[in-house]
């Protein structure tokens, strides 16, 4: 086993679906066998607008061949292993480059940075992760009050390593993907609620609004932006209790069973549309708003 980075853009012409599979042709299958069972770094080439440079990883659990096209392969990604970082990184930055690895003898960038698959080493990865994951940013470190009373105070350590004969293991805890999926979500959403469209911040700084699963956890919702919207108080309750829902082209949906139709009316965005991410990768998924429309929202 080892490590490995995939290069991912939005545009690509293979049908990625990073939280679930990774598609790349042949002349790439001995390098992505080489990572089954380990963790893999995805990364945006510098080349695409508003890059995200490293920004997430993924435990590879099996390779396949794509059903649907000869000579082309899929990587299945080990289901709840996905988490974007909470900081993208940099392929150069403030001290060099991140990942050492790419550089020749001469020190000089080598074509293995354009390489779509490509191993990396421990200490590399270590780096990669470790800034992905610097808790420098005043959301990350915050624990909504429901997490807290169930974990406790002592389970606030986020992260830990385990280096074993240079393989690099890493256990990623419940309470650390809570808080990259809020921070990531009220990225997307410039920390303004979704169905209201308030950008409500507190006294300390903070936003009032929370990072909602559209697919719960309970559900094997995953930790990923397209899952997540949003979402202040009041909205968030109706919400998860299906007074409303989201469309495909996100106009949201009031039950027919909601007592005070009226009320909702009044606090709901007034275009009748939800606020939505910049990035089309940031939007919901439809697959996980039709979830939502089936099991949660009352018709």
């Amino acid at each position: 086993m080892g490590s490995g980075v995939f290069i991912h853009r939005l545009d690509s012409i293979y049908d990625d679906s990073p939280a679930e599979q990774y598609q790349f042709p042949g002349q790439y299958l001995s390098r992505v066998e080489a990572c089954i069972g380990d963790w893999i770094i995805y990364y945006e080439p510098r080349k695409v607008a508003e890059t995200r440079g490293y920004f997430a990883i993924a435990r590879v659990q099996q390779v396949i061949p794509d059903p649907g096209t000869s000579g082309i392969y899929l990587a299945l990604m080990e289901p709840g292993s996905y988490l974007d970082f909470a900081n993208p990184v940099a392929f150069n930055g403030p001290t060099g480059l991140v990942e050492r690895g790419v550089l020749n003898a001469q020190g000089r960038i080598s074509g293995r940075a354009q390489s779509a698959v490509r191993a990396i080493s421990p200490d590399d990865f270590n780096r990669i992760f470790e800034l992905g994951f610097a808790e420098t940013a005043p959301m990350l470190p915050r624990v909504d009050a429901d997490v807290q009373s169930q974990f406790g105070e002592k389970e606030q350590a986020p992260f830990k390593f385990e280096q074993q004969r240079d393989r690099v293991s890493l256990t990623v805890s419940r309470i650390l993907r809570d808080r990259v999926f809020r921070r990531i979500v009220l990225r997307a959403y410039d920390e303004r609620c979704a169905i209201t469209g308030l950008k409500l911040i507190n006294g300390m700084g903070r936003a009032e609004v929370a990072a909602a699963h559209i697919r719960s956890v309970e559900a094997d919702g995953p930790d990923i932006v397209s899952n997540g919207i949003a979402l202040s108080g009041t909205a968030h309750w109706m919400f998860d209790r299906g007074s409303i829902s989201l469309a495909d082209d996100l106009k949201i949906l009031i039950s027919r069973q909601t007592n005070d139709l009226d009320g909702v009316r009044a606090v709901i965005n007034k275009t009748g549309r939800a606020h939505e991410p910049k990035r089309l990768s940031d939007r919901p998924h439809p697959h996980f708003l039709k979830w939502h429309r089936e099991h949660c929202f009352k018709h």
